[in-house]
């Protein structure tokens, strides 16, 4: 006998163009059976047709990094489920937010794991980012104890705020005395690494470093001129003080240093405009040996600086004007963009907004929409003619391949039962009220859409049921790879 049966689905995999009516059986949370008439099972789902995702792996969150991190595990996982997401990968460093303190990742890295044990409604797992010296010393230990295998670098921390301009970094990084967070560092930390793809030849194609993409000269110098000149204001002013071609320079110089450091496996994160996409792929065709990962955020996909609901839609890179988000859509359609995120930052209003709550340089940057992920991008995909077959590449298959999520992103069988059911034809607006994140407000307030997650099941576990979270916390810490 099975656990569970979802009969009459339509299966939506990567990689298959046509989408199949069937069934799909659950055994000790595997996928064990896909086939029609499936049975006899202890719970038996009616999909009625609707569309059955592979589970999405957002492999771009920040739980913890405005609030207590075993709380946002809570609130924020459960918007995973209500989006469909049951993989959510997290981004973590030392230094102010998050658990607001430096030190060495064999003492600060138990305490992240402890609190968000027990607490979570999606399976997760964490991106470190080596922030001193120290750190790329730990990163053997991190890949083989920890099983992390995938680090960042934000090349605008040197010497720019994760809000905007900033004089004191030094405090903030909350890195030893005489050691500076810059190109220098950048490249050692890349030497580290691979290093550890070395020592690990059995993991190298899973270990791989990440950037966000910013020049911090650039935007000090753009800042000031944006507010000198007072003409522009909102999330229009802030995309102008971040300027495109700060995205350039900065993946070009990466780019470069990942070919001097022999470092193969680069993800360029979080693209936001023309000018980052067109540098991203001259870096390809210079250096055809790296082996380059190029990722969107749905937030830079549904809206732009004009669009978005306030300034509650302040994140880094900005959002642009519709002529990148029609930019990105060309290259998510021609196969240039290999994965699709939220970037999810809760940020709750007392948090995000300044005394004046108009002031975009002001502001916290980040924001919420994991909830959005799914249902937003298979929204946008339909208009624009993209198949749900490569929704689900965009969403799952591709993040949990270069990921080391080896039981994750796709449905067929021996592989993890997480499953997303789809309304293909649910028209709703999106309404922060509505949304299991305790933040208070979104960017997408008032977008409409046209497809709706009603279940999402988690190994089996049914964790949305007919749009309603279920049941006690079943996610687990993913110790990568995982298989």
């Amino acid at each position: 006998m099975y656990d569970l049966v979802l009969r009459d689905v339509d299966l939506v995999r990567p990689g298959v163009e046509a989408v199949e009516r069937t069934d799909i059986a659950v055994r000790a949370g595997k996928i064990a059976a896909i086939g029609p008439d499936l049975g006899p099972a202890a719970e038996v789902v009616d999909g009625g047709g609707r569309l059955a995702f592979p589970g999405v792996v957002d492999a771009h969150q920040h739980w913890g990094i405005y609030n207590e991190l075993g709380a946002d595990t809570e609130s924020e996982s459960r918007a995973c489920a209500q989006g469909g997401v049951t993989t959510a990968l997290n981004y973590m460093r030392t230094g102010q937010y998050y658990l607001n303190k430096g030190g060495e990742y064999a003492a600060f890295f138990p305490e992240v794991l402890a609190a968000a044990n027990g607490r979570a409604y999606v399976d997760y797992g964490f991106h470190l980012a080596p922030m001193m010296s120290r750190h790329i010393a730990e990163i053997p230990d991190l890949v083989s104890e920890h099983g992390v295998p995938s680090f960042k670098v934000f090349m605008f921390y040197g010497a720019h705020g994760l809000h905007g301009r900033s004089a004191d970094q030094s405090s903030f990084l909350m890195i030893p005395e005489g050691e500076r967070y810059d190109y220098a560092h950048f490249e050692f930390v890349m030497r580290g690494i691979q290093a550890a793809r070395e020592r690990f030849p059995e993991l190298a194609d899973e270990i791989s470093l990440s950037l966000h993409c910013e020049t911090a000269e650039i935007m000090t110098a753009y800042t000031r001129l944006v507010e000198e000149e007072g003409t522009l204001t909102g999330l229009e002013a802030y995309s102008a003080s971040r300027p495109a071609h700060s995205e350039g320079l900065a993946i070009s110089v990466a780019s470069y240093l990942a070919h001097e450091t022999g470092l193969v496996n680069i993800n360029l994160l979080h693209l936001s405009s023309r000018k980052a996409v067109d540098a991203a792929l001259r870096m390809a065709e210079a250096f055809p040996h790296i082996n380059f990962r190029r990722e969107v955020t749905i937030g830079h996909l549904l809206a732009d600086f004009r669009t978005a609901h306030g300034i509650g839609g302040k994140v880094n890179p900005p959002l642009r004007d519709r002529d990148d988000v029609e930019a990105l859509w060309e290259h998510v359609a021609a196969g240039d963009i290999d994965w699709v995120v939220s970037d999810h930052a809760c940020c709750r209003d007392e948090t995000k907004f300044g005394a004046d709550r108009d002031d975009v340089f002001v502001a916290k940057s980040g924001f919420g929409g994991t909830e959005y992920l799914l249902a937003g991008l298979l929204t946008e995909a339909t208009r624009r003619g993209l198949p749900p077959h490569r929704v689900a590449e965009l969403l799952s298959a591709n993040p949990a391949c270069r990921y080391g999520l080896r039981a994750k992103g796709d449905i067929a069988v021996g592989k993890d039962a997480d499953i997303a059911l789809v309304d293909p034809t649910h028209s709703w607006t999106v309404r922060a009220e509505d949304s299991e994140s305790t933040q208070e407000y979104t960017p997408f307030e008032g977008f409409e859409l046209t497809a709706k997650v009603t279940d999402t099941f988690l190994r089996g576990h049914h964790v949305l049921d007919n749009g309603k979270i279920t049941g006690d916390p079943t996610g687990t810490y993913l110790r990568r790879p995982t298989s």
